[in-house]
């Protein structure tokens, strides 16, 4: 895992030490590949992104589907396909209850998916607690973002004023505005019903809506370049982030962590925020056999350091700062344990007006 993901884990108690991912012992290990390489010789893995096809979250499947084949015992085909809804929730039931059990089938979600069954709104048939996460491909950094000739042009405008914003249901997008309106007081007025990220830029483009919350800074500012910069129509008005992004930071972006003005709104800001870190985790259904689940999480570690992957995302300006299973694992693990008293302040949050 990434030392500054490391490091602030640790800070807020959710994880004891950072850790590398941890396999089987070389004996073991290669009579399991071997088991492993003949299931897989000539079959299809399929990446299911619970997202529409086009957004951030699409381009980072695609990414490690083009490189994780050969990292494989096997070397099986690997393919994407979407399945949008409910914010990543459509997909993860359907990863839990309905996939293949046999390790050809991985989720690539919303990182707010594995928080809906805790301190979500919408009902689920998923328990991220149970469930095998491989991993996540990034920590990711999210924000709000404004037209630039929106009334509001500033955070501290919105603090004030509405600001329409359009938002996917039980994601990213309406989530991070309903926790900024509950704990420190913004009024964003969501407009739902959007499939994903994509269609939301789209609607921000036509001016239907004037801004969205929950964007992650690494992937928004790659798929819509356009946006930003002097030339560009819109600017980054917060960023909802426990330490925040460093070019964001060089560039005096505020941070929702500054307008928490008691310790039980930080308590919830941080534990929301956590998400983050397993900002696009990748999941297998818990009856997957646990040497395929070791090879694939094997391979998805290994992908993600593959250098060549690592110069297609920077030709693409994708930034990867992988998270290892064990380091998801051991979030999930802590978040489920949180006080409940914090929890069920931050579903009532949520709740729809």
């Amino acid at each position: 895992m990434h030392r500054k993901a490391s490091a602030w884990l640790q800070r807020i108690g959710f994880l004891a030490a950072a850790s590398a991912p941890v396999f089987c012992g070389a004996g073991q290990a290669v009579a399991d590949d071997a088991a492993v390489a003949s299931f897989y010789k000539g079959k299809n893995i399929t990446i299911l992104v619970g997202s529409s096809a086009g957004g951030g979250y699409d381009t980072y499947a695609r990414l490690v589907a083009r490189h994780m084949s050969k990292h494989m015992p096997g070397n099986p085909t690997v393919i994407v396909s979407n399945m949008p809804g409910a914010g990543s929730n459509v997909a993860a039931n359907f990863i839990y209850n309905a996939a293949p059990k046999d390790g050809t089938m991985i989720g690539a979600l919303y990182g707010g998916s594995p928080l809906e069954p805790l301190i979500g709104t919408t009902p689920v048939q998923h328990d991220p607690s149970k469930s095998q996460f491989l991993g996540s491909a990034n920590n990711d950094v999210y924000v709000c973002v404004a037209r630039k000739d929106a009334p509001a042009k500033s955070i501290e405008d919105v603090l004030k004023m509405e600001l329409l914003a359009g938002a996917s249901n039980s994601s990213s997008t309406s989530d991070f505005p309903a926790i900024l309106n509950a704990v420190i007081g913004t009024k964003f007025k969501m407009v739902l019903g959007y499939p994903g990220s994509r269609e939301i830029g789209l609607a921000i483009d036509k001016g239907e809506v004037l801004s969205a919350c929950g964007f992650a800074w690494p992937s928004i500012s790659v798929t819509n370049a356009g946006w930003f910069g002097e030339k560009g129509t819109m600017r980054v008005i917060l960023q909802t982030h426990v330490k925040g992004h460093s070019e964001l930071n060089a560039m005096g972006v505020p941070n929702a962590m500054s307008y928490a003005k008691t310790d039980e709104q930080r308590a919830m800001l941080e534990l929301f925020f956590a998400q983050q870190v397993f900002g696009r985790p990748y999941v297998v259904a818990p009856q997957v056999p646990k040497d395929r689940v070791e090879a694939l999480r094997k391979a998805f570690w290994a992908t993600l350091k593959d250098p060549e992957l690592l110069a297609d995302a920077k030709r693409a300006n994708l930034e990867v700062d992988p998270v290892s299973a064990d380091d998801v694992q051991a979030l999930i693990a802590k978040i489920y344990a949180s006080p409940r008293e914090i929890t069920e302040k931050i579903k009532k949050a949520l709740q729809p007006n």
